[in-house]
């Protein structure tokens, strides 16, 4: 049997994934926004980030489920901001293979 230690990642990961589906996260066509593609590839160059970079990176961290407020109360943390970041480079990954940084 595993732990619980062990699948509770899973689980929190599993959970936001639901959540977002429950809370009108769209099913078809493209989850970030081309500025948010635009801006996540700047952030992935290693050029020196703008405050508006960070922005269109926390937008697409709350769409895939992330919510930051309760960051010193949450006992999922830091697990399910992981969670979503791994929504967010899969939909990278899958939405904004065209993009270049500027």
């Amino acid at each position: 049997m595993k732990s619980l230690r062990k699948i509770a990642p899973t689980l929190a990961a599993s959970g936001l994934l639901l959540t977002g589906c429950a809370a009108g996260v769209p099913q078809s066509g493209p989850h970030l926004s081309p500025t948010e593609c635009r801006d996540l590839a700047a952030l992935r160059s290693n050029a020196p980030p703008t405050m508006a970079q960070h922005q269109s990176e926390l937008a697409a961290l709350r769409k895939a489920g992330y919510d930051p407020s309760p960051w010193y109360d949450d006992p999922y943390y830091p697990d399910d901001l992981q969670a979503a970041q791994r929504l967010v480079d899969y939909w990278f990954n899958t939405e904004c293979q065209q993009v270049q940084p500027r």
